[in-house]
């Protein structure tokens, strides 16, 4: 077989089925085109599903009379001009041969008036002979493409169409895609001569508000989350939903990366990342994201129908986002507490005085059943509305308990009159407002009794290295790990005796590990991007206060203004968790020690992140618990609590042996 150059007819009907898949490819063709021309008003015409007549108007800037035989030509285009261009591209199309493959499998007639030209002209191709033909025109300023007859030269093409309605679905979804990209611009859409879909120009948040809620729903509005954030020539914006925002189905996903529509699976990743334990298997998330690049720092050149691009920092990227999400879906799960902590990108609305003076008078009503279960353990002290009056049997939590049950039993509005809540529970002796706000504000610091025990068990450190097992020998290690017992517990072995070991303490005693700060300081790890913490008086005093520890935590914080401070870096336990909630409540809790030698709170806040940070669960894999063993024996080496019975406990077989022998 001899080489020989293909035919230019060939040529781009090769070209065109990488182009042209469906009509909804000839509109996303030729509507980018027209927001590359500037225009601010597309209207679009579509009959028969597209088969029929695609026809896209535009306002833009047009084409001169003397460059339309040479738009329909093959690699014709004004958006690059040499390999530099190529390497920063911020046009829509580029390569040049959408107009040449759409004519070549239809029958195409491109018109246009340029504002320097009185007179318009038009341009008609058709695909048999390719021959392109000039005539006088009546047209305002702006281009019309109107394409008549898809694939009506390649039978075997147009036999792959779908019915009309489903044809026209996809235009309709790629004109939802577009509207969103382009709230400046107005689009029409039309279907066999009716007015479907009409996006008017969004000039306002409040516009562009409702060009979302036609696009995506109203459901999708009442739960997005306005997201921005920019960092070393990254910029995301846009908005996402909350996990109640979540649909059954991924139809409501639009990321564009510098205006362009995108379905990448680096992006998606990320974002799916992000929701990992907000949703289960089978929800989706929802959202409208913008992503802006350097032009040098992408490729948009390596997916045919351009749905994908090449990040020369995909990493980064990747990481940008996840934060920024993760970040924002944190917050918004912490929307109902008293003080919202803001992020770098996440902007909260401001509660009105009217809303303000509402809740106010709502405290009695808003007191949550944890505060009144603080109360209670906390021991009576002289002073005390109810001292000396209460039981000395802890019975509370079952009264608690039994309350439950009966009021889900009788139904929520069971004994309710006209008294508050906790008038009902304490009678004339109930909780001051003072008191209810301290216990309230101990409730978010921590847990009741984490925060009443941190102080004795800060002294972990100086541990026995030794046990006695069952048979009244010293234990010097933990030994060989055998099994796992109900998902929690550890069988473990050695010459000396079996043993289980708890592995939620031993999870413990791993963080508390990586947290003890020994004659260095931890390890900071920078975040990829700093995160924006605004903070109390009490929160700011205290980040000035302790700073040194706060370093020596690995803890990397700079001061941003009277009210707020940017975190740099933080320990790698702490790498996963909510720092936006984790770091205030820190500094809350390290407000509230003594005044003493600040060496000697290292031990206290370490404890307090421990118990913070650790994460117990309920089905442990082999492979986890050799590592937590290990890593623990490691951290520790020979002082380990093998004394703790909580941690270790020694397994007695005499009593199985003996009954076997029987």
């Amino acid at each position: 077989m001899t080489i020989k150059i293909l035919p230019a007819r060939l040529a781009n009907q090769i070209a065109a089925g990488e182009v042209v898949e469906r009509p909804a490819s000839v509109v996303k063709e030729l509507v980018e085109n027209s927001l590359d021309s500037g225009a601010t008003r597309i209207d679009v015409d579509i009959e028969k599903g597209g088969a029929k007549l695609i026809r896209v108007r535009d306002n833009g800037k047009g084409i001169a009379k003397e460059e339309l035989g040479l738009a329909l030509s093959r690699h014709a285009t004004s958006k690059i001009d040499s390999l530099d261009d190529l390497e920063a591209i911020m046009s829509l199309g580029f390569r040049g041969e959408a107009l040449a493959s759409i004519s070549s499998v239809s029958r195409l007639t491109l018109t246009s008036r340029p504002v320097t030209q009185e007179q318009a002209w038009s341009a008609y191709s058709e695909g048999r002979d390719m021959q392109v033909r000039l005539q006088p025109t009546g047209h305002p300023i702006g281009t019309t493409v109107e394409v008549l007859d898809l694939f009506f030269n390649t039978p075997a093409r147009r036999k792959f169409l779908r019915t009309e309605k489903t044809e026209f679905t996809h235009i309709d979804e790629l004109i939802k895609r577009i509207a969103l990209s382009r709230f400046e611009v107005t689009i029409n859409l039309k279907h066999n001569g009716k007015l479907v879909k009409q996006y008017r120009s969004a000039q306002t948040k409040v516009q562009e508000e409702r060009r979302i809620a036609a696009v995506c729903g109203s459901a999708f509005v009442r739960n997005m989350l306005n997201i921005e954030l920019e960092h070393n020539g990254l910029k995301l914006y846009g908005w996402i939903t909350t996990p109640e925002g979540a649909k059954q189905q991924g139809d409501l996903q639009y990321c564009y990366v510098n205006g362009r529509m995108m379905r990448d699976k680096l992006i998606n990743h990320a974002i799916r990342q992000s929701y990992e334990n907000s949703l289960r298997p089978d929800q989706f998330a929802t959202y409208v994201l913008f992503i802006d690049v350097e032009p040098s720092q992408v490729d948009v050149n390596v997916h045919p129908a351009k749905h994908e691009v090449r990040f020369h920092q995909a990493r980064l990227v990747h990481d940008f986002i996840y934060q920024a999400l993760t970040d924002a879906l944190a917050q918004s799960a912490c929307i109902d507490k008293p003080t919202i902590n803001q992020s770098a990108f996440h902007k909260q609305e401001s509660v009105t005085p009217v809303h303000q003076a509402n809740m106010q008078q709502n405290d009695s009503a808003m007191v949550c059943e944890s505060v009144y279960e603080a109360v209670e353990r906390v021991p009576a002290y002289p002073g005390r509305v109810d001292y000396g009056n209460q039981p000395t049997s802890n019975n509370h939590a079952g009264q608690i308990q039994e309350t439950r049950q009966t009021k889900d039993w009788l139904g929520s509005d069971y004994g309710k009159k006209d008294k508050s809540p906790a008038k009902e529970r304490y009678g004339e002796h109930s909780p001051s407002k003072q008191q209810v706000e301290a216990y309230t504000e101990l409730l978010q610091t921590a847990d009741v009794n984490t925060c009443l025990t941190a102080e004795s068990d800060a002294e972990i450190c100086p541990m026995s290295d030794t046990s006695l097992n069952a048979a009244g020998e010293t234990i010097e290690a933990l030994g060989k790990v055998i099994c796992v017992v109900h998902g929690q517990y550890v069988l473990m072995a050695d010459k000396q005796g079996a043993r289980v070991v708890s592995l939620t303490q031993a999870q413990r005693i791993r963080i508390l590990g990586q947290l003890r700060v020994g004659n260095e300081n931890l390890k900071s790890q920078p975040l990829l991007v700093p995160l924006s913490l605004s903070l109390s008086p009490i929160q700011m005093q205290a980040a000035d206060h302790h700073r040194n520890l706060l370093i020596k935590l690995g803890i990397d914080i700079k001061p941003r203004g009277a009210d707020s401070l940017m975190v740099m870096g933080v320990p790698q336990p702490l790498r996963q968790q909510n720092l936006q909630q984790l770091l205030p409540d820190l500094l809350s809790y390290a407000a509230k020690l003594s005044e003493i030698e600040q060496n000697s709170y290292l031990p206290q806040l370490s404890t307090w992140l421990t118990n913070r940070v650790v994460s117990p669960k309920s089905d442990y894999t082999l492979s986890e618990a050799i590592n937590i063993v290990a890593e623990i024996e490691q951290l520790w080496q020979n002082k380990l609590p093998l004394d703790d019975r909580k941690f270790v406990c020694p397994v007695d077989f005499s009593s199985t042996i003996a009954a076997m022998k029987l």
